[in-house]
This record gives C-alpha cells, structure tokens and sequence, in this order.
C-alpha cells in the first residue's frame, strides 16, 4: 500500500505523537509498503532534514492552530497517489485540512485520536473546551464523521472518547500501537549513559521519562518520593525531557523546600543510547499521569523489562495490569505514594518476576511488527469498504 501519515509537526519535542507514527511507519516500509509523512513545518526546519520518514513539509504554519495555505491544494493534487491517509491527532489545521481535500475524493482516510477526546481536556481547561464546542460541528466532528475508521489504541481511549461532546459519530476500530525491540547494546547503553551521570552509577534509579507538564503528574512524584523513597538514600529520582511551560523552575524549587533536591537529576530530553541506556540503568519507571493516551515511553520501559508505576488515567494501566508488568493507582499524591510503597514493600523474587512479566507485556502487545501487521491488514480492508 502506499501511505500518508498527516501529522501537524515531526518535531520530536511536540511529544509521543510523531514517534509513534516513525515506528509505525518504518514497520511498514520494512513490509514493503510505500510511507510517507505531510506536516505544517516549516522546509527548512531541522527535524524534517533528520525524519527517517519522507516528509512533505507544507509550511511553515501559523501558531496556534497550525494553518498553512499549501497544505489543501498539495494534498487534493496528491491524493490519487496514496491508497490511503492516516489522521495522527485533531485540533490542528491538518485534521480539518485532510477532510477539506479527501471528502470528494474516492482517497479514503483514517484517523488516529491520540486521546485528544479525553474528557480529562474538557475538565482540566473548561475554557479551551468551550471554544473547541463552538469549533467541533462545523470541523472536527465532521472529520471524525467521514473517515474510513476512527482508531483508538485501546478500549479505554475509545470509552472515554464519546464523553467529551455530545455530538459524536464515527466508525470506531481499536488496534494497538507499539515500539520496534531495542537494538542497542545493552551494557555500552548503560555504560554511555552512567559516563553521562556518573553520580548515578550504583543508585536505585526511579525514571519520570516524558514532557515536564502538569498532565504527567511531575508534582505527585516528587511528593511521593520524599515521602516513601527519602529515608533509602539508594533511591534517586530523575527526570528526563523537554521542559516546554517552564514548569521545571517550580518542581525544582519545591523539591529544596523538601530538602530533597539533591536526591532528583533533571537531564532534559534524552535521544539514542544514552536516553536507552537511561531505560535500562532504571530499576522503576514511574508515571502518575492525569491523561496519558497510550504512552509510548510505557511500552519503551516495558521493552528492556523496567517496571511500570503508572497511574489509571494512563490508558493501557488494564492491559498492563493484567500481565502484572507493573503497579496501577489513581492521579494522586495518595495514588503516587502507593505506587512506590507497594514496590518498595516487594521482595526481591517479586521485583524480578514484574521485570520478567513486563518483557512479556510489550511482546505480547506493543511490538512493533505484530501491530504493524495488523493495522496493515484492517487499513488495506478497511479502504475498500464504502
């Protein structure tokens, strides 16, 4: 087949959208399907000279909504060239944009939510939801309603979708996302990595790996740390991402009024060995997220059998939990808390098996090459259908 991936940017930094349509894309390619991406950035812009993927670069784009001009006639011109379009995320011009050039063309499209119908959005920032109300008919509901199939990555993401507007129609489908299997070099990871942080060497590490932002729960975690991990100075907690609100300021300063400032590494985004080498020297990885689609930082922990704390807005904590790959408990301080206690309380029989069941976790659900073949097979079916 030959596919377009529709996407408003390929900057790794806008978060684990982009990454994961380079996974899905690149299993693709290796099945000898043709992939290619079209984003609003700008041409010249450094993450589309280094996307493994093709991309057409459309802008640049306006702020905010992301509009390009390019993007409609580029796409109507195209759209006899791919047998399908694959919708990663809505809210921005390329959502709408694809629906604008696809709604009178025999070019069918699917489209991939991401959890952005989360009524988690519609609770946390009422505002911003009162102008997506006023926005959603004439637009969004619209590209939702016309696609081939709406695809959710799990049974979570697709329950939670139909709550946040009271207008919904869609051919819902659930498929899965995933990750290739780490191909490094497990000890030249670590090795690279502790050559990085070498005060980290022989420390007890519990990972926050994602974007600093109020969703992901950051402040829960250092919470819960100085309140269950503080007293074990083995334990040290790090934090590794782009810190895109200037949130960072306020975490670090309540992590000195706990006197605990020493016992926490902010590294910043993290990319090649040294971000899987991170992975790998991490005995937990921890997120108490308040919304969390299917987060692939989860499935990249599960991958080298790091355990996963994780809170229930995260919305594979089901199947995680079922493989009993890691600790599920609520987006609070008293969730987080319980997160590390009940690990901490575990033996050191019980810790290994989580390793060993989290391994099995991502290979049973989120390798890339079994959820590419699937997704493969419903699109190819999927595009014939009226």
């Amino acid at each position: 087949m030959r596919l377009l991936h529709a996407i408003s940017s390929v900057d790794p930094a806008a978060g684990g959208v982009i990454e994961s349509v380079k996974q899905l894309g690149n299993a693709h390619m290796a099945s000898g399907h043709i992939v290619e991406i079209a984003s609003l950035d700008d041409p010249d812009a450094a993450c589309v000279k280094s996307c493994p993927i093709p991309v057409h670069a459309l802008g640049p784009s306006r702020p905010g909504y992301s509009y390009s001009k390019r993007f409609v006639p580029w796409l109507r011109e195209k759209r006899n060239s791919y047998d399908a379009v694959i919708v990663n995320g809505i809210w921005q011009f390329h959502s709408f944009g694809t629906w604008q050039a696809l709604r009178s063309s025999s070019t069918p499209y699917f489209l991939f939510t991401h959890g952005m119908l989360d009524p988690w959005f519609k609770q946390r920032y009422p505002l911003k939801h009162l102008k997506k109300n006023l926005y959603w008919p004439w637009a969004e509901y619209r590209v939702l309603r016309d696609a081939r199939g709406v695809l959710f990555t799990c049974e979570e993401e697709r329950r939670l979708a139909r709550e946040s507007f009271r207008r919904y129609a869609a051919r819902e489908m659930v498929v899965s996302l995933g990750i290739s299997r780490p191909a490094g070099e497990p000890v030249a990871e670590i090795r690279e990595f502790f050559a990085a942080y070498p005060k980290l060497k022989d420390k007890r590490i519990a990972l926050f790996m994602g974007r600093i932002h109020p969703k992901k729960g950051c402040d829960l975690l250092i919470e819960a740390f100085y309140k269950v991990l503080k007293l074990d100075p083995r334990w040290h907690l790090v934090f590794a991402g782009p810190d895109q609100v200037g949130w960072a300021k306020k975490l670090q300063a309540r992590a000195g009024q706990l006197r605990i400032d020493d016992r926490l590494t902010w590294t910043g985004m993290l990319t090649g060995a040294v971000k899987w080498g991170c992975f790998r020297a991490s005995e937990i990885f921890v997120l108490p997220s308040h919304q969390e689609n299917f987060g692939v930082v989860v499935a990249e922990a599960l991958a080298v059998g790091v355990p996963a704390l994780i809170s229930n807005k995260v919305n594979i904590w089901r199947e995680v939990q079922a493989d009993g790959a890691g600790i599920v408990a609520d987006d609070s301080v008293d969730g987080a808390e319980e997160l590390l206690r009940v690990y901490a309380g575990m033996s050191t029989e019980c810790g290994a098996l989580m390793r060993e069941r989290a391994r099995y976790c991502f290979e049973r659900r989120f390798e890339i090459g079994k959820v590419a073949g699937a997704i493969g097979s419903l699109l190819s079916n999927a595009a014939h259908l009226n």
